[in-house]
């Protein structure tokens, strides 16, 4: 019974393998990047792109959950406007996009790149004019929100209680 799971798991792959996760990532600094920098990395593509809309880009709400303490039980926090889009370039790869708003075109820019990412030729080019600017912005931001955060904390063991 071992011998045949293990040769099902090698026909078919890993269901959570190394490429799973770096193209979550992928996606993941997609949905967070601004709509110009999604262009600039379009604009930086050489050739004419085929791709057609698969679904075309639309809005819709998401229910929002959350946990309470990141492990408790979880309860719906409310509604979020999210716009999807799925594209198909003319090699066969199909991108898609869930973008928080109403920007049709951020989700198309956003389902294109996606597809572009999964060929061998635009993945170099993706991750380096559009991934590595997205991320380069995001660690700039979270680096000023983690100074501003530590300007304020307060160490309760310098503190004198005044009971001398």
């Amino acid at each position: 019974m071992q011998s045949q799971t293990t040769q099902s798991q090698e026909t078919l792959g890993p269901p959570n393998g190394d490429g799973h996760a770096a193209r979550r990532a992928a996606m993941a600094l997609l949905a967070e990047a601004h709509p110009d920098e999604l262009g600039a990395g379009l604009a930086a593509i050489d050739g004419c792109l085929d791709a057609t809309e698969i679904r075309p880009a639309e809005t819709g709400l998401m229910m929002v959950r959350g946990r309470i303490g990141g492990d408790g039980a979880p309860f719906n926090l409310g509604e979020a406007t999210v716009t999807r889009c799925a594209m198909q370039l003319a090699s066969g790869e199909i991108g898609h996009a869930y973008v928080l708003g109403r920007d049709r075109e951020k989700a198309r820019r956003a389902a294109l790149l996606d597809a572009l990412w999964q060929t061998e030729m635009f993945r170099p080019v993706v991750e380096r004019h559009v991934l590595a600017v997205v991320r380069a912005r995001r660690d700039g931001e979270r680096a000023v929100t983690a100074a501003r955060t530590a300007a304020t904390k307060v160490d309760f063991f310098t503190l004198v209680r005044g009971e001398n």
